[in-house]
């Protein structure tokens, strides 16, 4: 399959209409972001990858790097992770309190912020330098050994993240943040504001098509059954409210995040990164979500 053809096909589609989304406004930094940026990138796990519009320019991939923060707990922790965060879909916003109080503090999946925010405590317990080891894990999966955080988006999340603080402290009301709170959220804070472009993000993400091998030196990063999971979680979870919407156009595993970037995985063939600033109401790409339904569509290539 032709597919470099195919992606400037739908990229010149796409490029052309109405985008009716709005930046990310609440986090000051990522306003500042030129809304006209649209890039993609696919890569093959034969190490082919084809890119189109902005795929070179970074930015900052926000939630995506909530499934690398997942992966690394997942690997030390192993199943009992999930004594401590669900697996379930919300059917609410990314950043909502409801569930909380009904689950005694359990975030219903690590994907909504708490629960993201229940895994940076998880890896704050257990890695001696957490901000610096977690950048050494992406790192090692990544063909770019300099891919860093955003200091200015970081502090700009810190200086006006109320709700997610919000959502740390409640959460430490029922025991299950076992670290101080404003350190997880500083932890948290940093690993949002990881910068890469739509090339190296879908490059990383190819250990997930790949049964959980980095298929650019074949270390394990998760066991076969533990990358099902991510990439199950991933398809029930990784768009918020809008999830099931992803999974019936769609039809790949996948993760949003509100700095516009979506990653996709197609088990046991490639991987896709798109990057397009302005958001839909849910909070996800306006042209992202566009593209990978006419992707998939002219390519047949939903896993379903």
């Amino acid at each position: 399959m032709n597919f470099k053809e195919i992606i400037q096909e739908v990229y010149q589609e796409i490029e052309k209409i109405e985008d009716t989304g709005e930046l990310a406004s609440y986090i000051p930094e990522l306003a500042n972001v030129d809304p006209e940026n649209f890039g993609v990138c696919l890569s093959t796990l034969d190490d082919s990858s084809f890119g189109s519009g902005n795929c070179d320019e970074k930015f900052s991939i926000q939630s995506i790097a909530k499934v690398l923060s997942l992966c690394l707990a997942y690997n030390i922790l192993g199943e009992s992770i999930w004594e401590r965060v669900g697996v379930e879909p919300t059917g609410t916003a990314f950043d909502s309190i409801v569930q909380l109080e009904i689950n005694k503090g359990i975030p219903r999946n690590p994907f909504m912020n708490a629960g993201a925010i229940v895994v940076s405590d998880i890896l704050i317990s257990n890695l001696e330098n957490p901000k610096e080891d977690f950048l050494t894990f992406v790192r090692s999966i990544s063909k770019n050994s300099e891919l860093n955080y955003s200091e200015k988006i970081a502090n700009s999340e810190k200086s006006f993240g109320y709700r997610n603080i919000a959502l740390c402290n409640l959460i430490k009301s029922y025991g299950n943040i076992q670290n101080n709170p404003s350190d997880v959220v500083d932890f948290y804070f940093d690993l949002c504001s990881l910068e890469m472009n739509c090339k190296e993000l879908s490059e990383l993400f190819l250990y997930l098509a790949n049964d959980g091998i980095s298929p650019f030196n074949n270390i394990p990063i998760l066991t076969k059954s533990q990358s099902k999971r991510i990439n199950a979680l991933m398809q029930t979870c990784g768009f918020y409210d809008e999830s099931g919407e992803f999974a019936f156009k769609v039809g790949l595993p996948g993760k949003s995040g509100v700095g516009g970037g979506i990653i996709a995985v197609h088990p046991n063939r490639y991987t896709i990164a798109v990057w397009g600033p302005r958001l839909n109401k849910k909070g996800n790409s306006f042209k992202g979500m566009n593209f990978l339904e006419k992707f998939t569509t002219k390519t047949e290539s939903s896993i379903f």
